[in-house]
């Protein structure tokens, strides 16, 4: 029998249609967590809900890994998101969480950024390397209702991260 664990990640809908590509990008950066889970241990089954970027899918997604009897979430921090798309889905869910602050690479291109003529496409690129701008509001409201957490910090193809996801 497999081990379930979730998997989801956050953002907000109003970056969608503003931001022409990101949530593609968020998504796949996300599966390509999934994937390196299931690559690294195949014991592991992967319920991964997607991108949480509002409270009512919040709520949603942490009645579906309630009910998919998930062992640990893994909470992967896409870009910037509210905490109410964070707590509900812990707080439904009832299980330990791993906060997940990985960038896709070591740093954003800034000579590639500066470039753009276009703000919104700047704008959408920074989010794009914003998890670290979640990582304290998320800390903050997990001590705040007294959730347990762990927080790994890297990039997607950091080792250490991944040494210290797999301990868990």
């Amino acid at each position: 029998m497999k081990i379930k664990i979730g998997l989801y990640g956050i953002g907000l809908d109003t970056y969608w249609n503003q931001f022409d590509g990101l949530l593609d990008r968020l998504q796949g950066w996300q599966q390509t967590i999934a994937d390196k889970i299931i690559e690294d241990h195949p014991d592991v089954e992967v319920v991964n809900t997607g991108i949480v970027d509002n409270p009512t899918k919040a709520r949603e997604v942490g009645q579906i890994l309630a009910q998919s009897n998930i062992e640990l979430i893994l909470l992967y921090v896409s870009t910037y998101a509210l905490s109410s798309t964070v707590l509900p889905v812990v707080q439904r869910a009832r299980v330990p969480v791993i906060v997940l602050n990985l960038q896709a690479t070591n740093a954003i291109d800034y000579d590639k950024l500066n470039q753009m003529s276009d703000r919104g496409k700047m704008t959408g690129e920074w989010l794009s390397y914003c998890q670290a701008c979640s990582a304290p509001e998320i800390a903050s409201v997990f001590n705040r209702a007294n959730i347990p957490y762990h927080m790994v910090t890297g990039t997607l193809k950091d080792p250490d991260a991944w040494k210290e996801i797999s301990q868990w």
